[in-house]
């Protein structure tokens, strides 16, 4: 296929660290352009990346095979869906959305559009991860599993340089949940039930009910102690028990969800992190969310 024109939608912190330094550096894509609600920084990030910025988001994917977002999932949801209706393909962050009405809204506008869809669960595209979770897939027979995550970006000694006010308000539940769900769904199979409670600060504790039989659990903070920041993923059952190796950064993970888009574009075929899944995720979060507010 011919290299897919790109479109970047956002420029704070992970649109300069991670969106644009992947896309301009990605053998099959050509970044075609950014868009951003404030002009200077859109200026300046297309600049150092060789591309111009647009000043309407409308013309930006009128110009674009395919759409990345780094952006809030609630601002996120309704202009992926707008670049759906213009034919682009697109590249989501997690959570599509905190509310099931956006991610309903937004899968229906992908489906309706034909277009292809990934959505960036960091772990399902860092190689070490992934393979781990290819592995344990193929396994089988998983009695109990548990994923938790423990940040620190609103500790009051952590560090909230890649910090923004959506995660400062809606918290662990909705940043780190996707990643947790995303590593549980595949291998225990979909949520049947939910319980959960509140713990320290943001801090939010999942128990969860799988079509397979089994059930998991999953703590989700960003305020723990910097000390104890750190994520875990178990599985145990006929085959013993076995953990994700240690977290070694996300490395070119971004890279690997281009990659990604770019089969599902060719093949026709759908990937398994797409807006369906995404979908799926804000589902089980927002039951989580609602089963606190109703206790």
């Amino acid at each position: 296929m011919n290299r897919l024109r790109f479109g970047l939608v956002g420029t704070g912190p992970w649109a300069s660290a991670t969106h644009a330094p992947a896309l301009s550096r990605h053998p099959g894509v050509d970044l075609n352009g950014i868009w951003g609600r404030r002009p200077e920084p859109a200026a300046a990030l297309a600049a150092e990346h060789g591309t111009r910025a647009f000043a309407d988001v409308d013309e930006l994917f009128a110009a674009c095979d395919a759409v990345a977002f780094a952006v809030p999932p609630d601002v996120q949801a309704p202009l992926a869906a707008r670049a759906a209706a213009a034919g682009c393909h697109l590249l989501l962050d997690k959570p599509v959305a905190t509310t099931t009405a956006g991610a309903r809204d937004l899968a229906a506008a992908a489906e309706r559009a034909g277009v292809a869809s990934v959505v960036f669960f960091t772990l399902r595209f860092t190689a070490a991860s992934a393979a781990w979770l290819a592995e344990q897939t193929a396994t089988g027979g998983w009695f109990t599993g548990r994923a938790d995550w423990y940040g620190s970006f609103y500790a009051p000694d952590g560090s909230a340089a890649f910090s923004s006010p959506w995660r400062a308000s809606r918290g662990g539940l909705w940043d780190v949940g996707p990643h947790a769900l995303s590593m549980l769904l595949p291998v225990l199979g979909d949520v049947t039930a939910v319980t959960a409670a509140e713990g320290p600060r943001d801090t939010v504790h999942l128990i969860l009910r799988h079509d397979s039989g089994a059930s998991s659990t999953a703590t989700l903070s960003l305020t723990a102690p910097p000390k104890c920041e750190g994520l875990a993923v178990e599985l145990r059952g006929e085959s013993g028990t076995v953990a994700l190796p240690p977290w070694e950064g996300a490395g070119d993970a971004f890279g690997a969800a281009v990659d990604a888009l770019l089969e599902s574009v060719t093949t026709g075929t759908a990937h398994p992190c797409d807006v369906r899944f995404g979908l799926r995720v804000s589902e089980i979060l927002a039951r989580a969310e609602e089963h606190i507010t109703a206790t």
